[in-house]
């Protein structure tokens, strides 16, 4: 007599089922996105590694518009990771009060490259463990930093568009950042994670917003599962 499979293989197959079934969806919708976006990549202005981390500390709560209004006079003060680290702190206050949380973030940049100058040698790190030691940077930072300036994907960005999007589209049922990285992480391919987030994000600001998207003119809507799932909580 041949025995009937298990109950435990039985949901092993459908998740297993259901993670290939997200897996084509997620590459499509890359597909789509590079089509869409074919130019996309970080807008945050900086010339060095240690200007991106900065400016990326500084995007926190904040436009990248509004970043890049405040760090032309913010880099020309203080240029590199020296003279940040030596900068007088209400002065650091001063220049990037716009942006939000300033004297948090102030507090951050200064420790950060204090840290960068005494610790790494004056030198950005180019892993991930170290860049995590630095004041006031989380993955998130830390992506941005290692793929734009070192073009190394140690893992997927997720910002609040990325979040919002993602979970939009299916490919994730979490809302913490850390969950939705690893989901991402493992529907794809590691050459593609920062391709993933930088096209995201462009969409989440021009057509899949936080509050009324236009799913009348996304290029997405037919992979798109937003009906059938309940929709993030309004983003503050």
């Amino acid at each position: 007599m041949v025995s009937s499979p298990s109950k435990g293989v039985g949901i092993n197959v459908s998740i297993t089922r259901k993670w290939a079934t997200k897996q084509n969806r997620a590459l499509e919708i890359l597909i789509r996105l590079k089509q869409l976006y074919p130019d996309a990549t970080c807008t945050l202005n900086y010339e060095t590694p240690v200007q991106l981390l900065v400016a990326t500390i500084l995007s926190a709560q904040c436009t990248d518009e509004r970043v890049n209004k405040v760090t032309p006079e913010l880099f020309r003060q203080f240029p590199d990771a020296v003279a940040l680290a030596n900068a007088e702190i209400e002065e650091l206050e001063k220049l990037i009060h716009s942006t939000g949380f300033y004297r948090n973030k102030a507090k951050n940049i200064k420790a950060a490259c204090l840290m960068i100058v005494q610790k790494f040698g004056n030198l950005v790190p180019q892993r991930m463990e170290q860049l995590l030691e630095l004041p006031g940077v989380a993955r998130k930072t830390a992506n941005v930093v290692l793929a734009h300036a070192y073009g190394i994907n140690m893992g997927v960005t997720v910002d609040t568009h990325v979040k919002r999007l993602s979970y939009r589209l299916g490919l994730t049922e979490h809302q913490d950042p850390i969950r939705v990285e690893r989901d991402l992480i493992r529907l794809i391919e590691q050459v593609d994670w920062e391709n993933w987030s930088i096209r995201l994000i462009y969409h989440g600001r021009a057509v899949c917003t936080a509050r009324n998207p236009a799913c009348d003119r996304c290029t997405l809507s037919d992979l798109c599962p937003k009906n059938q799932l309940p929709d993030t909580q309004p983003e503050r």
